[in-house]
């Protein structure tokens, strides 16, 4: 079969002949690859940056935004049957610590997880793959065109939940965490792809949405919010210290943008009893000067929360697809436009450029 394969730590990235996988055990599934998309991730390692081919391989094959159809089902095999479309998910367990041992490799506890695509594991820039049926997710066919969008809304379901359970956990009033953010302003800061879908996900559950980036307001990111019902903010023109005085706290920060800089300076928009996720993984290594004194006093006196989160389990892939059926229900082919530009897989090289402001989400075609 086909692949696109990158040997790490270089530039050297090119299109490949591989065995096609097949299904070896009971639990196993094939799916024929229709769609993948392309992420900074997919970026930064064709541009000689992180990533780990499998032990015994000095290539590894790119790719963990996926999308396809099952051809072959293990007899064991339950949640999924030839001809459905399905994802799988990219972390894998590192089979000795507790929440890996919960199929929740997400939260390793040891470091030692693989990620298809990205970490001693080849991903899914291929024809066909294979994989167990714990990592597999069904997807509706009413919605196959936006499936490709799953992984990218899972990263941000997780970092929701996850926001959500804490605050039901702590706050007196919040009856559950299903109900917290209706009404409540939140805030979305780096409006990529997952920091639109963390707005989808946001406006779904009747948020206030607002969304912070530095680009035009009439490129296609900020337009493409609005028309969800969120609101675009310039961080050119209103800067974060401003943004309580103008347009009042935030009880909730979604920060997708990865610039240190902005990620401390958000902390000035928190509300009373705030609760602030940090998604977005900086480049680079450069020093940051932060008052240090002034953001633990108001952390503490004001009951805020800062978290990290990174990666979904299966449970959040699962909310993924759900949110994309309401969403597609709500909005229509909106969703759909997410998708800026697509490519055959023969033409990945330009799929793996920057597009500039016009760009969202990018995908290889590999099927139709």
């Amino acid at each position: 079969m086909k692949a696109i394969a990158v040997t790490p730590g270089t530039t050297a990235i090119r299109l490949v002949e591989r065995e096609k996988p097949a299904v070896k055990s009971t639990d196993e599934i094939k799916l024929r690859v229709l769609r993948v998309g392309i992420c900074g991730t997919d970026r930064e390692e064709a541009a000689g940056g992180r990533c780990a081919p499998p032990n015994g391989s000095n290539e590894l094959i790119i790719g963990h935004e996926m999308f396809g159809q099952v051809i072959e089902a293990g007899s064991a095999v339950s949640k999924v049957k030839v001809g459905d479309y399905a994802v799988f998910s990219v972390r894998r367990s590192c089979g000795k610590c507790p929440a890996c041992l919960m199929n929740r490799s997400d939260m390793c506890y040891s470091g030692d997880y693989r990620e298809r695509g990205i970490w001693k594991l080849d991903g899914y820039q291929a024809e066909f793959a294979v994989d167990r049926e714990q990592y597999v997710v069904r997807v509706p066919t009413e919605i196959a065109a936006v499936a490709i969008l799953t992984e990218p809304l899972s990263v941000a379901e997780k970092a929701i939940d996850e926001s959500l359970r804490i605050q039901a956990s702590r706050l007196p009033d919040a009856s559950s965490a299903a109900d917290w953010l209706r009404g409540r302003k939140c805030l979305v800061a780096g409006l990529g792809p997952i920091g639109l879908l963390a707005a989808v996900a946001l406006k779904l559950r009747e948020a206030d949405v607002y969304g912070v980036d530095i680009v035009d307001e009439k490129s296609v990111r900020p337009q493409w919010l609005e028309k969800i019902g969120g609101k675009y903010i310039d961080g050119r023109v209103l800067t974060p210290d401003r943004i309580p005085a103008s347009i009042g706290p935030m009880d909730f920060v979604f920060e997708a943008a990865g610039v240190p800089g902005l990620a401390f300076n958000l902390i000035d928009v928190l509300a009373l009893n705030g609760i602030y996720v940090l998604t977005g993984i900086p480049a680079g290594s450069r020093l940051l000067n932060i008052p240090g004194a002034e953001l633990l006093r108001r952390l503490v006196l004001d009951n805020q929360v800062m978290l990290g989160s990174v990666n979904a389990s299966p449970e959040h892939y699962r909310m993924a697809v759900d949110d994309l059926v309401r969403a597609q229900a709500r909005w229509g082919d909106h969703i759909a436009g997410l998708i800026t530009h697509r490519h055959v897989f023969t033409d990945f090289a330009a799929g793996l450029q920057h597009h500039g402001d016009d760009e969202i989400k990018v995908v290889l075609e590999w099927s139709t």
